[in-house]
């Protein structure tokens, strides 16, 4: 086989990868983990059994592999997420809403079914902290970027923890229900919160 004839063949295979993961992604936030079933994945994404198995031998390869992306996507909308102008409150204001809304929805939905298997499984629970973990430095060093602060100081790291504790919140209030007012009005007060003692904090000792 010549190298022009593997390179489409390749492209292929990435491109079934990728409707395989994002076709868990969804079964897990709509359907749930015990209906998402390596055979009910690859019918939703209209891809043989075999094919699957093909990429991934087992149900927790795949699981975990979807989860890897969930983690990609998330972060790219937070990478997408706009440098608001100005500052003060309305900034504050703008870049709090941007997080929670980059935290929440679909991606939040299916990592939360993952989330409570692998809190009664041991061997999921060891590959899912890690990654975890790892998202977790990833949305902390945004926000810091996206706030313009100086995390070294211990109370603005502690704002930030809560604002992302916040977003996390939120977004698992909006399982069930359509939670969009409440949220917007909690987003608000809090944010405001935030941006003063964020000020208070750059303020000179004695000033």
């Amino acid at each position: 086989m010549t190298t022009d004839d593997a390179v489409p063949k390749q492209d292929r295979s990435r491109a079934t990868r990728q409707r395989l993961l994002e076709t868990a992604v969804r079964c897990l936030a709509t359907h749930g983990w015990e209906i998402s079933t390596v055979g009910f994945i690859a019918a939703e994404a209209g891809i043989s059994r075999g094919a699957v198995q093909h990429h991934y031998r087992t149900r927790e390869a795949l699981i975990l592999a979807a989860l890897e992306h969930m983690f990609e996507e998330r972060t790219t909308l937070l990478d997408a997420l706009p440098d608001p102008a100005g500052s003060g409150p309305e900034r504050v204001h703008a870049v709090v809403t941007g997080l929670v809304e980059a935290m929440g929805g679909e991606l939040f939905r299916a990592a939360l079914q993952v989330w409570t298997v692998a809190a009664a499984d041991p061997e999921l629970r060891a590959a899912v902290v890690p990654l975890e973990r790892h998202f977790a430095r990833e949305v902390h060093r945004r926000a810091v970027r996206l706030l313009r602060v100086d995390d070294s100081d211990p109370a603005t790291r502690g704002l930030i923890q809560a604002t992302l504790d916040l977003a996390r919140g939120l977004a698992l209030a909006d399982v069930l229900t359509d939670d969009s007012r409440r949220r917007a009005r909690v987003v608000r007060a809090w944010s405001t919160q935030l941006a003063a003692a964020l000020s208070a904090s750059e303020e000179p000792v004695g000033s």
